[in-house]
This record gives C-alpha cells, sequence and structure tokens, in this order.
C-alpha cells in the first residue's frame, strides 16, 4: 500500500513555513497533495485559482506534489485521491487543542484515514499567512517569509 498524504489548508499565501512541510513530506510520503480549500468562510486575499497556481510555482521541483483545489469535505477529497494520511503543521502548542479534535472528529468519520503531525523548522515556526498578508497589506516587506514570487502576488494584490 502506497501512503499518500494530503496536507489540507488555505495556503493564502503559501509561506516558508508551509514549504518546509512539503519538502519533508516529500521525503516520508510516496506522494504528497497540498490540497487548497476554498475556504469562504475565512474570506480569503487571493481566489483559489491564485493559490493554486501560487503553490504549484514554489513546489514545482517536487516530483511526488500535486498541488489541488477543494470545497468538499476533506475525507471526501482524500477519498477520491486514494489518501490515507491527513498532513497537519503544528507551529505552537496553542495548534494543538483544535488539531487534537480535528484528528478524533476525522477518525470517527474514518478509522482507515491516519493524522499526522509535522512541526516545521524552528526558524519557520513564527510565520503565518494571517500575519503576511498584513504585513503585505501595509507596504512591508515579506521576503523573509514567502518565496518572491509569492511576495510579488501580494504586493500586487494590495495595489488594488
Amino acid at each position: 500500500m502506497k501512503n499518500i498524504a494530503v496536507y489540507p489548508g488555505t495556503f493564502d499565501p503559501i509561506t516558508f513555513g508551509h514549504i518546509d512541510l512539503v519538502d519533508r513530506a516529500a521525503r516520508i510520503f510516496d506522494r504528497v497533495i497540498v490540497a487548497i480549500a476554498i475556504s469562504t468562510n475565512k474570506r480569503p486575499c487571493f481566489l483559489i485559482e491564485e493559490r493554486v497556481q501560487l503553490a504549484q510555482a514554489v513546489l514545482a521541483h517536487h516530483q511526488n506534489v500535486e498541488v489541488y483545489g477543494f470545497e468538499s469535505l476533506l475525507l471526501h477529497f482524500m477519498k477520491e485521491h486514494d489518501a490515507n494520511i491527513i498532513l497537519r503543521g503544528l507551529r505552537a502548542v496553542s495548534d494543538f487543542d483544535y488539531e487534537f479534535q480535528l484528528a478524533g472528529m476525522n477518525r470517527q468519520m474514518n478509522p482507515q484515514v491516519e493524522s499526522l503531525f509535522l512541526t516545521p523548522a524552528e526558524n519557520f515556526t513564527y510565520i503565518s499567512s494571517s500575519f503576511v498578508r498584513e504585513i503585505a497589506q501595509m507596504n512591508g516587506d515579506v521576503s523573509k517569509f514567502v518565496p518572491e514570487q509569492v511576495a510579488r502576488a501580494l504586493t500586487e494584490k494590495f495595489k488594488e
């Protein structure tokens, strides 16, 4: 059986922390699917197509990583892609409670799917997409937190 991991999130925008997790997951799993949620309730800055395109661009160097947008229940998306692992990132202890509850709910709905957690490298633990958006919105330099093409996309987005 192949281990196919799905790394779900809004990735609005994708950051060096996200990329670090994908880089390490790509070494561990046969396939990694970055599943970008529509998440209209979060009112994303970038459209789903833009987030998918940015993620594809910065992750293109991986042969075993795919990027898709989705708006279904995560477990339905996983079934469509024959995935058996939910990959989640934990930056701080504060993330744990929510992720622990989510893993329990997913296990109740499908006991065949495992939730695994990775922490980003120490130099990326403080990065969050919402902080990056806020800095960019105020014309701050986000180049330490996101790849160049993402920084450019943020600059363009906030010119609008």
